[in-house]
Parts: structure tokens; C-alpha cells; sequence
């Protein structure tokens, strides 16, 4: 089975074609309450039938109206402007992108962008320009609104600094005594909070799908009730990036599995920021993310942005309870049932390549524990197995 086949329609209680309406209900001329978030939304019970008032209690202190007011005008301004054309390319219909026009985009972009060009596969720009037209879907995007939505992508990258996070890694993963580390103590803090926000290993790239298509796993259990949000940002795209550029030949997207019990309170500028980075820095990146169990923290977060996103993405969302998680993830994974991790209930041991922090180890000479670029290699390795077993 295909993951982007799944559709949320059926698992949740918010249907996404009432976005607009829940949009106008939020507008600058509401008058906000000061009721918590955990009295104005109405917290479920958690899928297994369980009681979750302990979520219910993290919940409640950490938002006030006012503030999820402004989180959802901060989201839906970032969301809005993609609106027409995922209705246009989720119709599902391609046109012919001819060599001349790839070698057309591939040197603009080259001259753009000379130091980071070559992080748009070839796979992903012609996926782009492929695409029916928003204006006219008889007819396929012309090259220069094509060459517009890839170039907003890599100005994101340059705005976001992600072209710089992996120095930073290499940087923290120093001694101290370095000459970089010396010279330039603002960028070694920088990059020291990076690399805290790795080293919980709450996020990593494990295998590939049947599809090719490399799974990022979230252990939410492991994110840190006060995080420094900048910091988790920058992980959260360096992490992306790595995925990104070890994807197997002709992959264009990626699968996220969220284990998502006992999930640190929300944080609306996390949530915001991350939003704002898959919408403008990942478009069409994601083809799935798979939450299970879901309590009421995650269906709190979900009723935060579910509404907001634009129609296409939020369809990539599937909340599911530990069984129906397990049973995608026997489809999804490539050797099936004997690749599902233990907190799924599988026999693989994903905490011998990444541990909690506290049974991680110093890797190199400074402050990084996480696995980091073992993860990469281990990525390239099974894209490169997933890549031979198509040619047999």
C-alpha cells in the first residue's frame, strides 16, 4: 500500500473542508479569553479509551487564548499562499518536462545559487515543473513561475541558515581550542545549542520504505518540556537536509513515524516555526506522517494546525492508536514486521544506534553525543540497497 493513500478523512473529528470556516471564526475582531487552551478546546479521551488528564494537565497552564489567536494568524499567513496549487496538483496529473527546459532551470539555478544548487535533485525539479498550472490546469506551469517556487525554496534555505547547520555540527563536534571555536564564541554557542537539541535523539533517519522513500522517526517522549526553540528548529532542518540528500535515485519524498507517547507540553512557537519551514522550505517533501498513540496533547496540536495547513498537507496526516500503527508500518517498512521498532511493539532495537542522551557517549572532541553522520551513512547504505534491489 502506498502511505499517501491514507487520508485523515476518517480519523479525525475536524473535517478539512471546514478550514476556511474555522479561520473566519478566528479573526482579528474575535474577542479573546482569557480561558486556557485546555477549556476552550474540548480535550478528548485518548484512542486506547484511557483517561488523559495527566495531558489534559500539561495542556492547560501552557497557552492562553490570546496567544493561540496569534498562532493561528501566524500559521495561516504562512499557509494561505499555497492554497491553489496543491488543489491543482493533488488531481495527480504530470506533463512532460522535455531535457532542454531541466538543463534551463538546472543553470539558472546553478547561477543563483552556486554553493547550494545542487540540493534540488534533478528527481525533485522536474516533479516540480511537471505540475498542472494553478491559472490554467489544461496546461502545465510555465518555467519561469517553475524557476519562482524553486527559488523561494533555496532563499528560504539562505533566510533559515540551513546551508550552515551541518558546519555547525562539524564546529561543536570540536575541540574547544579550535581557531573558529576562538574567534568566534557567538557562532560556537550557536552551535553548541544545536547540538544539545540533537543529542536527545528525538529525531533520526532509520531505513526506507518499499517505495524507497527514507522514514524519519520522532520519539516525542525524549523532547524537552523547556526547549530552546531556535535550537530545535535548526535540528529539525538539518535533520530534513540529511534525509533529503541521501534519498535514493528518483525519491523525491520522505515518510515521518511519530511514537507519541507521553509528549512534552506544546509550544506554539515551535509548532509555528516548523510549520512555517514545511510549507516554505519542503514543499511536497512529505508523503506521510504516521502519530500513534494519539492522546490529547497530539489532538490538541493537530486542532491547533490541521486547519491552518494548506488542504494538500493536511491529508499527509494519519492519527492512529498502537494496532492500526503497527499494521501501516508492516506495509510501509521494507522486511515488514521484522522491521518495526520495539516501542511499536517489533523486535528492532532502534536505542543501540540512538540512545537517550544519558547512554549516549562523546563523539569527537566537543559536545556532540548524537549519531549524527553514522545516521547518514546508514541512510546512504540502505537508499543504495533499496536502489539495487529495483535494478534485480
Amino acid at each position: 500500500a502506498n502511505p499517501a493513500q491514507h487520508t485523515l478523512k476518517s480519523q479525525w473529528t475536524t473535517p478539512i473542508n471546514n478550514r476556511q470556516q474555522q479561520r473566519s471564526a478566528t479573526t482579528i475582531g474575535s474577542k479573546p479569553h482569557h480561558t486556557t487552551i485546555g477549556k476552550i478546546n474540548n480535550i478528548k479521551m485518548a484512542s486506547n479509551g484511557s483517561s488523559t488528564l495527566d495531558e489534559t494537565n500539561k495542556i492547560e497552564p501552557s497557552l492562553s487564548a490570546e496567544e493561540v489567536l496569534a498562532a493561528k494568524a501566524e500559521i495561516a499567513e504562512e499557509a494561505d499562499d499555497g492554497d491553489d496549487d496543491d488543489a491543482v496538483a493533488a488531481t495527480g496529473e504530470e506533463f512532460e518536462v522535455t531535457p532542454e527546459e531541466m538543463s534551463i532551470l538546472r543553470a539558472e539555478l546553478a547561477c543563483e545559487f552556486p554553493d547550494d544548487y545542487t540540493y534540488l535533485s534533478d528527481a525533485y525539479v522536474k516533479s516540480v515543473a511537471s505540475k498542472p498550472y494553478s491559472k490554467d490546469p489544461t496546461v502545465r506551469r510555465p518555467i519561469e513561475y517553475t524557476m519562482e517556487k524553486l527559488t523561494h525554496v533555496m532563499e528560504w534555505r539562505e533566510s533559515s541558515g540551513a546551508t550552515d547547520f551541518e558546519s555547525l555540527v562539524k564546529l561543536a563536534a570540536g575541540p574547544h581550542t579550535d581557531p573558529e571555536a576562538v574567534e568566534n564564541p557567538e557562532r560556537l554557542t550557536k552551535a553548541k545549542a544545536l547540538v544539545n537539541s540533537l543529542n536527545n535523539a528525538s529525531l533520526y533517519w532509520h531505513g526506507v520504505t518499499k517505495q524507497g522513500k527514507p522514514i524519519l522517526w520522532i520519539r516525542c517522549g525524549r523532547k524537552p518540556w523547556y526547549p530552546n526553540v531556535e535550537a530545535e528548529v535548526n535540528a529539525l532542518i538539518l535533520i530534513a537536509d540529511a534525509g533529503i540528500r541521501a534519498m535514493p535515485a528518483g525519491v523525491t519524498d520522505f515518510v515521518v513515524v511519530s511514537d507519541s507517547n507521553s509528549p512534552p507540553p506544546p509550544v506554539p512557537s515551535f509548532m509555528i516555526n516548523v510549520l512555517k519551514a514545511l510549507v516554505k522550505g519542503y514543499p511536497d517533501r512529505l508523503n506521510v506522517l504516521l502519530s500513534a498513540p494519539v492522546g490529547s496533547i497530539i489532538q490538541f496540536v493537530m486542532n491547533l494546525l490541521l486547519p491552518l495547513m494548506p488542504g494538500r498537507l493536511a491529508g499527509k496526516f494519519l492519527l492512529k492508536d498502537q494496532a492500526n500503527a503497527r499494521e501501516l508500518l508492516n506495509e510501509w517498512l521494507v522486511r515488514g514486521e521484522d522491521d518495526i521498532p520495539t516501542f511499536f511493539g517489533g523486535p528492532v532495537d532502534h536505542d543501540a544506534l540512538y540512545p537517550e542522551e544519558g547512554y549516549s557517549k562523546v563523539r569527537g572532541r566537543g559536545t556532540l553525543k548524537f549519531d549524527y553522520f553514522g545516521m547518514i551513512e546508514r541512510l546512504q547504505a540502505s537508499a543504495k540497497e533499496w536502489e539495487d534491489a529495483q535494478k534485480n
